[in-house]
């Protein structure tokens, strides 16, 4: 690195010198010539030989001892330059290598080497950050679905024994549960695949304009039942009664089905689930989803849309959440134009999930 530093300031110093030397030579002697002329120094004579004479040594001397103090500097700058990158930039090398074996937990020092270095510097270290959570995440997920998978698989595996030891008897509990536990099986494999198609922009909308009150009112009506049954309250505050949105009235239902159930999950007896609807200006309706239960920090809430991303593993594991409803919640909303984000003013504080749809203009009568 020093070679290049140094290769490239000797070319400038000397393309620089080489250009000094043209001047000097063929503009500045007859210029210096015609000065003297109107100075009143006649010529030719003595005194404008030796004042000619004394400008080309002058320029001669100052050429002799520009260049090699211009070569010491250029020396001097590439090696200082060098060594100032030279460290960081290896530390970056050293840290690819290791993130490259599967190390994700090593980080490169910031700052101190000028804001391009130091962009670089943080640029790895959010990739770093990403990877690592991408790792840890695969993790989990692997670790999640043997779960999800492990329970089904041994009841039937156990009763597929006892059918063949003949100690269980195919009646109709046996088939109700071996039917359950394939069910089981099958909603998972079909939440993955739903998961993946969403995020690949795969899934196919059957848009249709639809009353923005009445969806959300048949939405509450399918899940009070089940808020019922756990003794949660389920409020629907007015609704903009003339808002329309352009949705697939299925996918959007889906949407609510998994707001809905997760806030259930997470509020307790006795606590309180709201829906909230609004238009926002002329082009938007916003809908919120808010409960009195759990809440969130602010690390989950920067994660709470990933895939099998779970706040709580162990309870939402008891509870029957594969932690994949929210992240098609946000690609089925996004896929309609809209938005789903999610706040919380922190643990024991409850959370608000807003979904933001495109409205439908009203025509004008």
């Amino acid at each position: 690195m020093a070679f290049r530093f140094l290769a490239a300031q000797v070319v400038v110093v000397t393309s620089s010198l080489a250009v000094a030397v043209v001047v000097a030579s063929l503009v500045g002697p007859p210029l210096f010539h015609d000065h003297l002329l109107m100075a009143g120094v006649q010529g030719p004579s003595l005194e404008q030989l030796h004042a000619e004479q004394a400008y080309r040594d002058a320029n001669l001397i100052t050429l002799a001892v520009a260049l090699p103090t211009a070569v010491l500097c250029a020396v001097a700058a590439s090696i200082w330059l060098s060594r100032r990158l030279r460290t960081p930039l290896q530390n970056l090398t050293r840290a690819a290598s290791t993130v490259a074996d599967g190390n994700y937990r090593v980080r490169v020092p910031a700052g101190g080497t000028g804001p391009e270095v130091t962009s670089l510097a943080n640029a790895f270290n959010t990739m770093a950050d990403r990877l690592e959570h991408t790792e840890d995440l695969r993790r989990q997920m692997l670790s999640d679905l043997a779960h999800e998978l492990r329970t089904p698989v041994s009841v039937l595996a156990v009763y597929l024994d006892g059918l063949e030891d003949e100690v269980v008897d195919w009646n109709l509990a046996t088939h109700t549960v071996m039917a359950e536990q394939l069910t089981r099986l099958t909603r998972l494999v079909e939440d993955i695949d739903e998961v993946s198609r969403a995020q690949e922009n795969r899934i196919n909308l059957d848009l249709a304009t639809e009353d923005l009150a009445e969806l959300v009112h048949a939405a509450a009506a399918a899940a009070r039942h089940t808020y019922a049954d756990k003794g949660v309250e389920l409020q629907v505050e007015a609704v903009p009664g003339t808002a329309c949105v352009l949705v697939d009235r299925h996918r959007f239902g889906q949407v609510m089905d998994n707001l809905l159930t997760n806030a259930l999950r997470h509020t307790p007896a006795g606590g309180r689930v709201t829906i909230r609807a609004r238009v926002q200006g002329k082009d938007a309706v916003m809908i919120d989803v808010a409960d009195t239960g759990d809440g969130m920090t602010k690390e989950h809430l920067a994660h709470i849309f990933e895939r099998f991303y779970r706040a709580d593993s162990a309870r939402d594991r008891d509870h029957g959440g594969a932690g994949i409803g929210l992240t098609i919640s946000r690609a089925l909303v996004e896929a309609h134009g809209g938005a789903l984000t999610a706040t919380s003013a922190g643990p024991t504080a409850g959370s608000v999930f807003t979904l933001r749809l495109p409205v439908v203009p009203t025509e004008p009568t």
